[in-house]
């Protein structure tokens, strides 16, 4: 019996690998190499630039693993030759997902975006780019991230909704008694404000107050402040 099965499968060309080799060593150096490259270039991006700044934990850990798992990904897939069309893809797939909890901001969002395109640019690279060109690049985009957060103080401008119930302070001409009222009520020194829904059935508004975080004296976080109803 077994020697009429073992016939069957040498006949068939039985392979339940699909022809998978135990190691291709050469390509295996290769993806240690490539990997330990793109890794550094991320660490430095989101842990010696964002971090320091925005102090969030959780958009650290999303980035790095976001990193770690397109540029493995794409890297599997880019060996069976796909076409560019399909890279594209991955990109606007992964820059368009939204976690069903709260809002991403807008700054978190674009250093997602800088992560997921770093992760495809190594990950898609070709014997035709050679390794200082692609170091080139991804310090480009290491530099320009910098200098905008750092050398050329652009400072994020954060938000937050408040409900505001002392609306006779809300009249044309009191907006300096209603920025000190608020600024005194929160401890939070506000840049500017906007006056959005108005209750008169319970005297409240929604105010949208903006801040520049390094001046408050506790971590500000405006990821939670979406939509409020009164």
């Amino acid at each position: 019996m077994l020697d009429t099965l073992n016939a069957i499968f040498l006949q068939s060309d039985f392979d339940p690998m699909g022809g998978m080799k135990f190691i291709h060593l050469e390509d295996f150096l290769g993806l240690i190499i490539r990997l330990s490259v793109h890794m550094l270039f991320v660490l430095l991006l989101v842990r010696a630039i964002y971090y320091p700044i925005a102090k969030r934990k959780d958009f650290l850990f999303t980035y790095l693993l976001f990193s770690l798992t397109i540029f493995l990904m794409c890297f599997m897939l880019e060996s069976v030759k796909l076409q560019m069309g399909f890279a594209l893809g991955l990109f606007a797939v992964f820059g368009i997902i939204r976690y069903r909890t709260d809002a991403i901001p807008i700054k978190e969002m674009t250093y997602l975006f800088v992560v997921i395109g770093m992760s495809v640019m190594n990950a898609l690279i070709n014997k035709k780019i050679s390794l200082v060109e692609l170091s080139f690049a991804n310090l480009v985009i290491i530099g320009a991230t910098y200098g905008l957060e750092r050398v050329w103080l652009l400072r994020h401008e954060a938000q937050k909704i408040i409900v505001y119930e002392n609306i006779d302070l809300i009249k044309v001409g009191r907006e300096e008694e209603m920025k000190a009222d608020i600024e005194a009520r929160t401890g939070i020194k506000v840049n500017r404000f906007e006056i959005g829904k108005i209750d008169f059935l319970r005297d409240t508004a929604l105010i949208k107050i903006y801040f520049f975080e390094d001046e408050q004296g506790n971590q500000m976080d405006d990821s939670f402040s979406g939509n409020i109803n009164i």
